[in-house]
């Protein structure tokens, strides 16, 4: 029946297209495919394993960055191998100075107060040729970490060290019988400079000093030494008991400095060629370096003091040889 179209089996007719039917567009294939592997725990970004690897990593820069800042964070008043050493104070600049310290610098803050001082430190940079930089205060807070420059700093660079090998050619070259000293693990500079300074005085040809464990040619042992650094050369053994044989095998006597030792003084004879070896500012002579030496050697001492300090020991043994040699 026409209009009928409830009835079962009739077919619905539609008087127009309303558009293309919508599939599922392979959606229902691709969701049958295999995904592959699982992701590991630390790859899935909500997983606590993730989260934990994160932060480990994320911590592990940032002490990375800052091991990389400290590392090219300048030392106050320290240098290392290879870097300039860095001198603060209206004082310390001044001493410097005055000694002779071959410095390449003079850094004055800006608006620094003037005084003898400042004005002395300019005056004599200016006259031996160093550069005079002036620079913001927050520049040297920042080259000195504790703002203790007092607007003044001085830009000394790395101590030149001999050979010990130049200094037996010094000894050949200058005529006269042998006298160095070696420093066995001198820690003091002041120590060291003072040493440069008597070996100096008295007529030595230089200094050794290990390269390792042993107090280095700072501004201060400049300072101490008066000047004499620039005139006496300083050597760095690699190994001093291996230099001290060595030196002992060219005929030098090798004598070692201590208040126990088995000649006195009043008893050396200091014509030959001859090494001073004084031990460190604590322990003394190191055992090795105490067998290399041909004899030990003690100051005769009047009152109940039971030893010197290093540096004065070996200025009273140059003091003496000097004497000898002169007689």
């Amino acid at each position: 029946m026409a209009g009928n179209s409830q009835r079962r089996g009739a077919t619905r007719k539609t008087g127009s297209k309303k558009g293309q039917t919508v599939g599922s567009g392979g959606q229902r294939r691709r969701g049958l495919e295999g995904k592959g592997a699982t992701p590991k725990a630390e790859d899935r970004t909500y997983h606590p394993a993730a989260k934990r690897a994160k932060a480990k990593a994320k911590a592990q820069a940032s002490a990375a960055t800052s091991r990389s800042r400290n590392a090219a964070r300048p030392i106050a008043g320290r240098k290392d191998n290879e870097g300039p050493e860095l001198v603060l104070g209206r004082n310390p600049v001044v001493e410097c100075l005055r000694a002779g310290v071959p410095a390449t610098a003079l850094y004055v803050a800006n608006g620094a107060e003037n005084d003898d001082r400042l004005s002395e430190a300019v005056k004599t940079a200016a006259e031996i040729g160093i550069s005079i930089l002036e620079v913001p205060r927050t520049d040297l807070d920042k080259m000195s970490h504790n703002g203790m420059h007092q607007g003044m700093a001085l830009q000394v660079p790395p101590y030149r060290y001999a050979h010990p090998d130049d200094l037996v050619d010094r000894v050949h070259n200058s005529g006269e019988p042998a006298l160095l000293v070696a420093l066995d693990n001198i820690s003091d500079p002041r120590n060291l400079g003072a040493v440069i300074r008597s070996v100096a005085a008295f007529g030595g040809q230089g200094v050794v000093i290990p390269q390792r464990r042993s107090a280095s040619v700072t501004a201060v042992a400049w300072r101490t030494s008066a000047g004499a650094a620039a005139r006496l050369p300083v050597a760095r053994a690699t190994n001093l008991t291996r230099t001290l044989k060595d030196w002992a095998n060219k005929g030098y006597q090798i004598v070692g400095l201590d208040a126990g030792g088995d000649t006195t003084l009043d008893e050396f004879d200091g014509s030959a060629p001859t090494v001073i070896v004084v031990g460190s500012e604590g322990k003394g002579l190191s055992r090795l370096v105490r067998e290399t030496c041909d004899s030990i050697l003690s100051i005769p001492m009047a009152g109940p003091v039971e030893s010197l300090n290093a540096s004065v020991a070996a200025g009273v043994v140059l003091a003496e040889v000097a004497r000898q040699r002169r007689a």
